[in-house]
């Protein structure tokens, strides 16, 4: 059986403590009466032990405490796997774990991740979608390229402070950093966990984004919600569903969205976002009459007259 190896020169910062803290956090979910183990035993602390994760995975206690303590650079995915499933982790979570142990390796750290340019086929694309919300977003979960109903839908995000000079609007600052996103979302707690889910994910993909740290560390000064949230180690790596909006110019919007991969140049994964309504829905209704708001206005010509 191989051993986790305690690979300095490749840990990127954090990404020992982040590992610690998934594989705890997700261990403390877990109870024995789900795998079917015995409670005879007192427990003081919620969740399974070390040893019994071990069993579960076919390794030593010692070992998978190493594995905990967040040496993992040297762990092969087989046995990643093993411990994954042990832990019930779905495939999400999976990803997260192989994607921390991807960081933690010298051969395979990365350069980092600079920012492209949307091209401008991308921005046609969005611009032909007239009657339906679309974006892209990167992984920090900024708005890079929107059409104008996107604009109209997320008037409020867009006009709010937490966008101000920054160029772009960001999900995670408008949910909270601005106390209009309680109000604006239905389903603000909802959405303000899949915000974070997807952030810590981002986290474990691109460890070494000084862009993300420096938002994460925004985030946790200044809202005790992301705090607690970010503690809680969730993790989404597509986020996708029913969108619910209480607009201040139409009134509710209930949309569903899905998420499109678009590969980028240099390594940038961003997503493609569209927003639908039901047909024959009020919400239907509603996005039309934005879409007619924000349409293009055509200059009134003088017919052409053929020639006599």
């Amino acid at each position: 059986m191989e051993s986790p190896s305690d690979n300095r020169t490749g840990d990127p910062a954090g990404n020992r403590s982040e590992i610690r803290d998934f594989l705890i956090s997700r261990r403390a979910k877990l109870t024995p009466e789900r795998l079917g183990l015995p409670t005879s035993r007192r427990r003081r602390v919620p969740g399974l032990r070390r040893e019994e994760v071990a069993a579960l995975a076919g390794v030593s206690t010692e070992w998978y405490t190493r594995l905990e303590k967040g040496h993992i650079g040297g762990v092969s995915e087989d046995v990643l796997e093993a411990v994954a499933q042990a832990l019930l982790l779905d495939e999400d979570e999976r990803t997260y774990l192989l994607e921390l142990a991807r960081a933690a390796r010298p051969a395979r750290r990365r350069q980092r991740r600079k920012d492209v340019k949307i091209p401008a086929s991308v921005q046609w694309m969005l611009d032909s979608m007239t009657v339906a919300p679309a974006f892209v977003r990167n992984g920090r979960l900024d708005i890079v390229a929107d059409n104008a109903l996107c604009r109209a839908v997320y008037s409020p995000m867009f006009g709010s402070d937490t966008t101000g000079d920054r160029g772009c609007a960001n999900f995670s600052r408008y949910f909270f950093l601005d106390p209009g996103s309680r109000d604006f979302f239905v389903d603000w707690e909802e959405g303000a966990r899949a915000t974070v889910a997807v952030l810590r994910a981002e986290a474990g993909r691109e460890p070494n984004d000084r862009a993300l740290r420096e938002l994460v560390g925004e985030l946790s000064t200044l809202s005790p919600d992301f705090r607690t949230m970010w503690a809680s180690h969730d993790v989404r790596i597509r986020h996708e569903g029913v969108k619910r909006l209480n607009h201040p110019e139409v009134g509710p919007l209930e949309m569903t969205f899905r998420s499109l991969d678009l590969p980028l140049p240099q390594r940038t994964l961003h997503d493609l976002i569209i927003y639908t309504a039901e047909p024959g829905t009020p919400t239907e209704d509603r996005l039309r009459l934005l879409a007619s708001w924000t349409a293009p206005r055509t200059s009134v010509t003088e017919p052409i007259r053929p020639p006599n």
